[in-house]
Parts: C-alpha cells; structure tokens; sequence
C-alpha cells in the first residue's frame, strides 16, 4: 500500500478511539486503516486468508512506522464466511489493545463474482451474502456491547447497488442490502448517538476492479465526470475518516457517494 498522499495530519482527532477494519490488507480497507492511525486511532486489520499474510504485515508496519500522531495496529486472519469470525474478532481486538470498548467499526471486505442469473449457483449465492450482508451485521452485532461514546460504524458499499449492471447480479444486490441495513442500523442506534452510514464506492484502482471486463472500466471512466479516471484508494479512506471523526456526527443513516460524480445521489 503507498503512504497518504495527503498533507500531514496537523491534530489527532482520532486519539484514543479503537477501529476495526475488515479487508484491510490491500486496496481501500488497507487505505482507510492507515488514515484512521494516520490521526491517532489504535486499528486492528483483518483479513481473509493466510495468503494476504504478508500484506497485513506491511500494512501493520507502516502504520507503526507513523513518525507523527500515529496510532497502534494489529492484525488479526480470520474467515468473515463463518459465523462465528465477528465475535473473534472483537475479542482479539479488545484483547490486543487492552481496552474494553470499540468507537470505529468500518465494514469493508467484499467479494464479487461476475456471473449471469443462469449460471448462479446456491454457493455462488452464499458466498457473496455471506461476506457482503452477514459479516457486516453480524460485525455490528458483536461490537454492539462495546460501543464507546458516539462511536461509527461505516459500511463500505458500491454504486452498484443504486445502478445495476449485467452480470453481477448478486455483487449489486448485496450491496442494495447493505444500504438497507444502514439506514436501518442508523434508526436503531440514533439515540445512544451512534452514527452509522455508508459509502457508495465508484470505480477504484483496486484488485477487485481488476476482475471486471475492460470495456465496462473503460465506460466507466468515460462517465465520470471528475477527471475521467478511477479513484485511487485513499480517496475513498479520507471519506470514511470524515465520518469518523467528530465533524461527522450529525450524519448518519446516509449514503454518500464517492465516485467523483459518476452517481450523483
């Protein structure tokens, strides 16, 4: 992952804060980890599979290489298709950094098939639900029980879910409820003042984006009105750290679109 490409952090406005992000070991989680420490918070990175070892590690030690506000992080491999991955989670966190409470929660791990309705399968199915809807409430739910003060919870989903495309039916629909929850999620944890939104992803230079057809990232770019290119990661990071710091906290039940105006909500 490369460093911010953002002037220095002049406060840390996330000191003492505790995040857990999910997918971090590459690509947009990887970014919004670093941001989050970048401004003080204490990130615990997780990941899917031992192959991405090596990535979190270099997440992991760049966050520790911080000369400047930098919080601590950690990293923690476990499978978010099983159930009981989110309670593990939270338990290691808690337990790395020491703390009895959770203040940032940002569900970013996702997968995606290109695949039409006719060649979907039950375990197609399973495997994006699983990963794209049920992780991300059953991650809320285990941190429910240690939400710090006007904590976040932040869901990373994808124009997608608003535009349909052809051949990623269960990607798009997914992410559609993903938003739901949300909203949702939102009404239910108003009152303790904890916010909970989402970020309608556009195309971003990620290995993700890698998957899809040429002609369709091509289109893409054409249709975006500000500069006519794919987002880098830390473009999308800098979103979710804004709504996570204090700024952010009369925003909530939202999706806010980071796609340089190729959805305008």
């Amino acid at each position: 992952m490369a460093p911010s490409s953002f002037e220095p952090v002049a406060y840390p406005t996330l000191q003492g804060k505790v995040a857990i992000v999910t997918g971090a070991s590459r690509g947009i989680g990887a970014s919004i980890a670093y941001e989050l420490a970048r401004r003080g918070a204490d990130v615990m990175i997780t990941y899917t599979s031992a192959s991405s070892d090596a990535k979190a590690d270099a997440v992991v030690e760049q966050i520790r290489g911080l000369k400047q506000h930098g919080g601590r992080a950690a990293k923690i491999c476990y499978d978010l298709r099983q159930p009981e991955s989110p309670k593990k989670i939270v338990d290691a966190t808690l337990a790395a950094f020491s703390v009895n409470h959770i203040d940032i929660l940002v569900n970013n791990a996702g997968v995606l098939i290109q695949l039409t309705l006719d060649k979907i399968t039950l375990d197609d199915y399973a495997q994006i639900y699983d990963v794209n809807v049920r992780a991300p409430i059953l991650m809320a739910k285990a941190v429910l029980p240690y939400l710090g003060e006007r904590s976040r919870i932040i869901n990373v989903s994808s124009i997608a879910a608003r535009l349909g495309y052809a051949g990623v039916t269960l990607y798009c629909s997914s992410k559609a409820a993903l938003e739901g929850f949300t909203r949702s999620l939102a009404g239910e944890l108003g009152a303790e003042g904890h916010t909970v939104n989402a970020i309608a992803a556009g195309p971003v230079d990620t290995e993700m984006m890698a998957q899809l057809d040429y002609s369709l990232l091509e289109a893409q770019n054409k249709l975006t009105p500000l500069e006519h290119r794919v987002a880098e990661p830390v473009e999308i990071a800098t979103v979710v750290v804004g709504l996570c710091e204090d700024a952010g906290r009369w925003i909530t039940g939202q999706t806010i679109s980071a796609s340089g105006g190729f959805l305008m909500l």
